[in-house]
């Protein structure tokens, strides 16, 4: 007996059947948006990261020297792979570039509720485009996503925020701030204690009385932005807030701006975002993570050898997902069911084997004996994977032209004329030969 690695998960076909349906729904709202499907590697050279983020970052990756002597890592997420492909096909794409892929990726990180090493996301990114409009349609594509699962504005809650908001107000300090530091502070700040808080924003430069003034200033609501702007007296946090409310005017025009709020501590610590950042929470507190995220990475095509290169995105977590709509009493089914058992009795196989093909034809779910078993395990088995009709092909019944058609709801049953079954009907059940 083997155990399965921490932070793998075993899927069975019941929890599999409903991540399948959530995913095929993430994925047909984004294609009706205009993104287009891609595939990545799993495995990529350890530097898209080790370069951007220090080799430190390898101790939060699946990382290994591989054969041929190359540093490799398991792909810990998508961004710096779209990236890669953009640069490569930078002039014969057209623009904007509208992906999206639904993958697995890893990390060796704290395994947690909703977290997992191995996890699965659905990527939607928008590269070339800066308008506002690009952010909005994510915005709006994570909302109509979400609401095609089966949630309202009364389970969610999208907390909108900008990135140079945040850096400007906290250049426009005298003190000399690591400001990154200071904004990886502010990504952390509803999970920590107060004094532990303000602890890191004086680790990045802050004094204390500077580190309270500028936690004031992020309590300021939509309608007193301007503030900001008089306290920083820089163009960067003016157009930042210009920026912001051209980007929730946008969400409005696309029917997303009842889910979106505004919120300046929402940081997403990643350092290369740029612009309007945003998260996905649970509106009741109930599912206490981030569900998911996104926003604006400008920089990060041009950081990587392709020509200047505006993007936007957002990736949706299977798992974190699945808790907030488990949660809200949505999340897919997970029971296994089945439109057809075609029981055999006695030497009926190619028979059996006919009307089990007719069946598939027509797009239903079919099961058949494949084992040689009994009557009675058979309808025992049909039982089991939810069979909604069983259709009887016995010797006896076939010597008089007929099928037994049988409902496993009533457990009622009839005789039907080989040809009138299925015959014209679609989909024929027990209740459209019953007298």
């Amino acid at each position: 007996m083997y155990d399965g690695i921490k932070g793998f998960r075993d899927i069975y076909p019941g929890e599999m059947a409903a991540r399948r349906a959530a995913i095929d729904d993430l994925e047909d709202t984004a294609r009706r948006y205009g993104f287009r499907e891609i595939g990545t590697p799993a495995l990529e050279r350890a530097e898209l990261w080790t370069d951007k983020s220090g080799d430190d970052i390898v101790e939060e990756l699946y990382a290994f020297t591989d054969r041929g002597g190359r540093e490799v890592a398991m792909t810990p997420e998508l961004t710096p792979t779209v990236a890669r492909m953009v640069v490569a096909k930078q002039q014969e794409l057209s623009k904007p570039i509208k992906w999206v892929s639904t993958r697995p990726f890893w990390r060796y990180e704290q395994v947690q509720q909703g977290r997992f090493r191995e996890f699965y996301q659905t990527n939607v990114d928008i590269f070339g485009s800066a308008e506002p409009t690009a952010d909005a349609e994510v915005l709006a594509y994570a909302a109509d996503a979400l609401t095609e699962l089966g949630l309202t504005s009364e389970d969610f809650d999208f907390r909108v925020s900008h990135r140079d908001i945040l850096g400007g107000l906290l250049e426009s300090i005298e003190s000399d701030i690591d400001t990154e530091a200071a904004i990886r502070a502010v990504d952390k700040r509803e999970k920590l204690e107060t004094n532990e808080y303000y602890g890191l924003l004086r680790d990045a430069g802050l004094s204390t009385e500077e580190a309270e003034e500028f936690d004031a200033l992020l309590s300021t609501d939509e309608e007193n932005l301007s503030d900001l702007v008089e306290f920083a007296g820089t163009e960067r946090v003016e157009d930042a807030v210009a920026n912001l409310e051209a980007v929730l005017a946008a969400a409005a025009d696309l029917g997303a701006r009842e889910y979106c709020t505004l919120s300046l501590d929402t940081a997403r610590g990643l350092d290369y975002y740029t612009g309007m950042v945003f998260e996905c929470f649970d509106s009741t507190g109930e599912v206490g993570r981030s569900v998911f995220g996104g926003g604006r990475y400008d920089d990060l095509i041009e950081g990587f050898g392709g020509q200047p290169t505006p993007a936007v995105g957002v990736a949706l977590g299977l798992a974190p997902l699945a808790l907030l709509c488990q949660r809200a009493g949505v999340w897919p089914d997970e029971s296994l069911t089945t439109d057809y058992y075609v029981l055999q009795v006695g030497d009926t196989r190619e028979t059996a084997a006919e009307l089990t093909r007719e069946l598939r034809e027509r797009g239903h779910v079919i099961e058949t004996d494949v084992a040689g078993r009994s009557f009675g395990a058979q309808l025992e088995y049909a039982n089991s994977i939810e069979a909604e009709t069983v259709v009887i092909v016995g010797e006896q019944d076939l010597a008089e032209g007929q099928y037994t058609v049988k409902d496993m709801d009533s457990g009622e049953q009839v005789a039907v004329p080989v040809e009138e079954f299925p015959g014209e009907y679609e989909r024929p059940t027990y209740d459209d030969f019953a007298a």
